[in-house]
């Protein structure tokens, strides 16, 4: 017979399941779990929990992670972040480059690969879209009111009507400044990640606040 530490880890090993409505009941499997972990490079019980609020659906594990990560990124936001790394980025043909400053709150995470690689990763995605700024309150009102001025005049040369002028220059302003600031911009690499989604996952993977400070790009006649 099973001593009671036996069986303890017995009922440890059993995959986890939670009923719902309609008695239907679904299992959190260890494969499960370890597959969203490779997908998402959660924890444990993070990914358990995941697959538990999606009803064991991969896609939704995924998107429920992103989200609390988001939250995460919140609760960290207002911490020190004194310490990072200042990264280079040269374009072949040494015609274009940049410079990306991104802090974080530990030495330790600084020189950890995630983070190295996710500076890498953005000095070469500022290469591509040259944003004109990091956040949306980074761009000057005088921009902002320029481009609206734009977007009016360009719905009036189509005609529209005046009541409606104003509707259409702010969607386009939207479009502006999500393809104009660097943490609204899709990831290159990634078209379906922003590059606040990218934060968002690396604050979740190393458990500490990290911003991206500031950035620079040079390209030769410009």
């Amino acid at each position: 017979m099973l001593d009671n530490n036996q069986k303890s880890e017995v009922r440890s090993q059993k995959p986890e399941t939670r009923k719902w409505r309609g008695n239907r009941t679904v299992e959190v499997t260890a494969a499960m779990v370890k597959k969203l972990r490779d997908q998402t490079s959660a924890g444990i019980m993070d990914c358990k929990e995941a697959l538990k609020e999606a009803q064991g659906d991969m896609e939704k594990a995924v998107d429920f992670l992103r989200k609390k990560g988001l939250a995460k990124a919140h609760k960290r936001a207002g911490r020190a972040t004194s310490q990072g790394i200042v990264q280079s980025y040269i374009h072949a043909g040494e015609q274009l480059g940049v410079l990306v400053e991104v802090n974080c709150e530990t030495d330790f995470v600084a020189k950890t690969d995630d983070f190295k690689s996710f500076v890498r990763n953005l000095a070469m995605h500022i290469a591509a879209t040259d944003p004109i700024g990091i956040r949306q309150e980074d761009i000057p009102d005088e921009v902002k009111e320029r481009e609206m001025e734009i977007y009016r005049a360009q719905a009036r040369e189509m005609g529209k009507p005046d009541k409606i002028v104003d509707k259409i220059a702010e969607g386009k302003l939207k479009k502006f400044l999500e393809e104009s600031c660097l943490m609204n911009q899709k990831y290159v690499k990634d078209p379906d990640l922003t590059i606040q989604d990218l934060l968002n996952e690396l604050v979740a993977k190393t458990g500490e606040s990290i911003s991206i400070k500031r950035c620079a790009r040079y390209q030769i006649g410009t």
